[in-house]
């Protein structure tokens, strides 16, 4: 028999030089995915940045962008079909 399990996957991009480093996309996430970037954008802020070692932890929940006043969060969500046979 097979059996086809549904996976969602996502992710998020954040435009750097939008971002005012508010910090409020940070306190939201509930994978605390999100930090603050060691470099300085072309408006003077720290801007947010995905954490790279807990990207893949992204569930796509929106909480980040709802959250964002500059509009400077998007998410992106993809699903895959993996096929797993089962006996």
């Amino acid at each position: 028999m097979v059996v086809a399990q549904r996976i969602s996957s996502a992710y998020i991009i954040i435009d750097a030089e939008r971002c005012k480093g508010c910090c409020l996309c940070i306190s939201v996430c509930p994978k605390e995915i999100i930090g603050l970037a060691s470099h300085i954008n072309e408006k003077g802020y720290l801007p947010a940045v995905v954490l790279e070692e807990k990207a893949h932890d992204c569930t796509g929940c929106t909480a980040c962008a709802m959250m964002c006043p500059d509009t400077a969060i998007s998410v992106y969500r993809h699903n895959r079909v993996p096929i797993e046979l089962v006996a």
